[in-house]
Order: structure tokens, then C-alpha cells, then sequence
């Protein structure tokens, strides 16, 4: 496996950990984006957390909408 998926895998299971601790559902999260003023469906939420591809931005975008104000990186 090439270094560029194994990164995009550690990224998106950081998020996805962080919804877990949250509590924060891709349904709940849609909707948290949007009142920060970010369209995205639950459907395309999902997709791109599961291929694992998906911008830094979007990432700070959901790290935002549920409230994270730390990250730990391993």
C-alpha cells in the first residue's frame, strides 16, 4: 500500500474517532456543516470518510462544526 492511502486512512479514522467521542452522527454532522455555511449531504459525508479522501479543509470544516479544539496526532 502506497504511503499517500495509508495517510488518507489515518486521517479519516482521526475523524472518524472524533465523532465517535462526540457523539456526532454524518446526519447530525450535515447538519452542524450547514450552520457553519457548509453544504454537504449525509450521503457525500459518508463517501468521503469512507474512501478516505477529502480535503484538509473539510477536514477542519467538520473538526469546527463539532466543537474539536485539540487534536492529538500520533
Amino acid at each position: 500500500m502506497n504511503d499517500d492511502v495509508t495517510w488518507e486512512r489515518r486521517v479519516s479514522a482521526m475523524l472518524k474517532a472524533e465523532l465517535k467521542r462526540k457523539g456526532v452522527t454524518y446526519a447530525q454532522l450535515a447538519g452542524k456543516l450547514a450552520d457553519i455555511g457548509v453544504m454537504d449531504s449525509e450521503p457525500n459525508i459518508r463517501n468521503k470518510l469512507s474512501r478516505g479522501k477529502f480535503t484538509a479543509v473539510f477536514l477542519v470544516q467538520c473538526l469546527q462544526a463539532i466543537e474539536v479544539r485539540q487534536l492529538v496526532i500520533e
